[in-house]
């Protein structure tokens, strides 16, 4: 429909409401990456208050992750350079994440999407892909969703900073496995009712063999490029 001359699509409570109990799914696997993090910023010396300023703003627990492996005390240049250019290389699959909702938000005016787009995280948007999916068209639940795992994540690192080491090492009790069972578990159906698998495997596949061959997290921006190119290759050939 038409507003003032602006596309708009519809976004309602009901929506919203739906959008936020989807998204808490994903809300364990945020609180435990979440206090690995701030368990880690406290480790390096961040205060309480830098430590949630960095999961408000940066909102991606890899890159800060990478980023705080890499903090010290003393600060270059070429160091801040550093840590920028990998957090902007590991969130570079957002760029991705963000044009595959186009087809469904781009009606929605500039000033009320790009604000939550930049707050987007890996669980909205595979809960908001499979809303769209199943049908749902209503602005309201990426919002929702959106917003709901923002607040969970910027929250999630200061039971870790003040618990200190409780959970040091996530991978020693398998909690990094968490997040990316909860997305299989999402993607799965959308997958079973597409039938197209092959921008998935490729992108598996040249993922897994980058990050064998190539160091640092490189894997991760090849492996969805390398995924978004055979999706549209082969896309273009069934046209």
């Amino acid at each position: 429909m038409k507003t003032g001359g602006a596309i708009t699509i519809p976004i309602t409570w009901a929506a919203t409401r739906q959008g936020v109990v989807a998204a808490l799914a994903y809300v364990p696997g945020y609180l435990v990456f979440g206090a690995a993090v701030g368990t880690l910023a406290a480790q390096k010396g961040l205060s309480l208050g830098e430590a949630v300023l960095m999961s408000m703003f940066v909102c991606a627990a890899a890159s800060q992750m990478v980023a705080l492996e890499l903090w010290t005390a003393d600060w270059t240049f070429a160091h801040i350079l550093a840590i920028a250019g990998v957090t902007a290389m590991v969130n570079a699959r957002f760029v991705l994440s963000g044009a595959s909702l186009r087809p469904w938000l781009s009606p929605v005016r500039a000033g009320f999407v790009y604000p939550v787009l930049g707050v987007l995280t890996d669980g909205a948007w595979a809960a908001s892909i499979r809303y769209h999916a199943d049908g749902g068209r209503d602005f309201g639940f990426f919002v929702g969703s959106t917003v709901a795992l923002w607040f969970t994540w910027s929250l999630a690192s200061v039971p870790g900073y003040l618990l200190g080491a409780l959970v040091h090492d996530p991978k020693a009790y398998a909690f990094d496995l968490i997040v990316p069972l909860m997305f299989t578990a999402t993607v799965t159906p959308i997958l079973a009712r597409t039938g197209k698998y092959l921008a998935f495997v490729v992108a598996g596949g040249v993922a897994f063999a980058a990050s064998l061959l190539l160091p640092g997290y490189w894997f991760i921006v090849i492996g969805a490029l390398a995924g978004a190119c055979s999706g549209a290759f082969s896309r273009g050939r069934a046209a």
